[in-house]
């Protein structure tokens, strides 16, 4: 897992509520494509950090509590949600999807099948160097 992760966004009461799943880009990437060529599948808002080392996936609060993705981390946001503005809502970091362009947030069932997919992929994909 890369050293910079992305920052947890400023938090205000009456924001949306949700988590934030960090991963490596190189699988972030490959996730929100598979999340969008999937039937239905929908992503939520997505945060890159400065470095671009790291993706942010919005996910619905209470996901940090059960997430077991090797290779990811799951942020507690306590019950506040994240300001969900064209903004960046943290310095270093800009909307690879950003709000009102997406659901509100991504399933975590949906985006724990894609990041194993995107994991699968680059697997594959570094194994015919």
């Amino acid at each position: 897992m890369p050293d910079t992760p992305v920052a947890t966004p400023p938090m205000t009461a009456g924001d949306a509520a949700c988590d934030l799943v960090t991963v490596p880009t190189r699988q972030g990437l490959e996730a929100v494509d598979i999340l969008r060529r999937g039937a239905g599948e929908a992503v939520g808002p997505v945060l890159h950090d400065d470095g671009c080392d790291t993706l942010g996936f919005l996910v619905p609060a209470g996901t940090a509590a059960c997430w077991d993705v090797p290779g990811s981390t799951c942020t507690e946001t306590d019950g506040r949600g994240l300001r969900l503005t064209p903004e960046p809502p943290v310095e270093g970091s800009d909307w690879l999807v950003p709000p009102g362009e997406s659901d509100l947030a991504t399933d975590p069932v949906v985006l724990r099948r894609a990041l194993g997919e995107a994991a699968r992929l680059i697997k594959a994909a570094d194994s015919c160097r």
